[in-house]
């Protein structure tokens, strides 16, 4: 094939033809271009495979190097675009209303999940530009019922890698040198028992002037 269906590609010279396709069909660019020229062609028409390739590989070259600014824009305009199928939807909905109830119905599913995937889009791209830092505590419990607790914090700069804090606020020491932590006695609380010293008797339960039946003391 040649034309815009052919891919020209820079080989590796220390590798054979079979290990060096091998590797295109394994890239992150490679099968970048090849869903985008499937699902753009209805928009954009046929795309050049040679030409496609190397966008998506100058778009991975900068993902890698922390800049993400073509995802940001890319979420923003695909939040653009799911609030505008949300309002294509509610429309559509409203012409249906009071004579095709069905109808009304599918279009309002439609258009509540476009909104809610919107939000979520919107949310993603929140945490790309704020670099907000999310703490989550994690508690161990040993045999024993030693508990450690752990601050891991998560850094969303978009590029920047979790991080575990040495800190230790709840607890100190390491697994087997920590407090026990109290535990409830499984059979329950305890009851004193009386010694025998002391002990009263215990009245007679049987009223005076009762007559005793025949052969008991």
């Amino acid at each position: 094939m040649g034309g815009k269906d052919q891919l020209t590609i820079k080989s590796e010279p220390d590798k054979s033809e079979a290990r060096n396709l091998a590797d295109v069909a394994l890239s992150a660019a490679a099968n970048g271009m090849a869903s985008t020229r499937l699902f753009a062609r209805g928009s954009f028409g046929e795309l050049g495979t040679t030409e496609l390739f190397e966008s998506h590989i100058d778009r991975c070259k900068a993902a890698k190097a922390g800049d993400l600014g073509n995802q940001k824009a890319m979420l923003a305009a695909q939040a653009d675009a799911l609030n505008s199928i949300f309002t294509e939807m509610a429309r559509r909905a409203a012409l249906n209303m009071g004579e095709y109830i069905g109808a009304t119905e599918t279009y309002l599913r439609l258009g509540l999940k476009a909104q809610a995937q919107c939000r979520a889009t919107i949310e993603a791209l929140d945490s790309l530009t704020s670099g907000r830092v999310q703490t989550v505590k994690h508690v161990h419990v040993n045999e024993g019922g030693q508990a450690i607790v752990a601050d891991q914090f998560h850094q969303h700069t978009g590029g920047q890698k979790s991080g575990q804090s040495d800190e230790q606020p709840h607890a100190t020491g390491t697994a087997g040198e920590s407090p026990a932590l109290p535990r409830p006695n499984p059979l329950g609380e305890t009851v004193p028992i009386p010694s025998c010293e002391g002990e009263s008797a215990m009245p007679d339960a049987r009223r005076k002037g009762q007559r005793r039946a025949e052969g008991q003391p």
